[in-house]
């Protein structure tokens, strides 16, 4: 029982026939136009590959073919080739009012015992001082690559 079947345009075909052949394209790119073209039952096609012969030729998994045929068909040409944007979306801590005091705390002098901030000495002290609940040190580095 076939799952997926692929049917390639005439223009389809010859789009992936251009990335397999010439240009400058991400391997995985390359790798499933290579795998469409070998997969495609539509009347363009002179030679049908079995899924073996197209895992044992590229050297790639069959569960690989079988990903690549069901997103054509789930997902259409464009997302097959590129693949999905992230679309998660992260909540920033650092807000202007927050930048500011740590811009203030980074400017004074360094608590006893230490000769200047670090980025964990700086972590901890604004949490200390309840400007956040909980930061890390990279988001503390990264507001301050901003300034010079």
């Amino acid at each position: 029982m076939k799952k997926y079947t692929v049917t390639l345009t005439k223009d389809e075909r010859n789009f992936l026939k251009k990335i397999a052949s010439k240009g400058k394209h991400k391997s995985q790119k390359v790798i499933n136009a290579l795998i469409l073209l070998g997969c495609d039952e539509g009347e363009h096609q002179k030679k049908k590959s079995i899924n073996e012969e197209i895992s044992r030729v590229l050297k790639i998994g069959m569960r690989k073919i079988d990903r690549v045929k069901k997103r054509f068909v789930e997902c259409g040409l464009d997302i097959t080739l590129n693949g999905k944007k992230g679309s998660r979306i992260y909540a920033k801590k650092a807000d202007g009012d927050f930048e500011a005091h740590l811009i203030a705390l980074s400017c004074s002098d360094p608590p006893e015992g230490f000769a200047k901030w670090s980025l964990r000495l700086l972590a901890d002290k604004v949490v200390e001082l309840g400007y956040v609940d909980k930061v890390s040190h990279e988001t503390i580095r990264q507001v301050l690559k901003k300034r010079t």
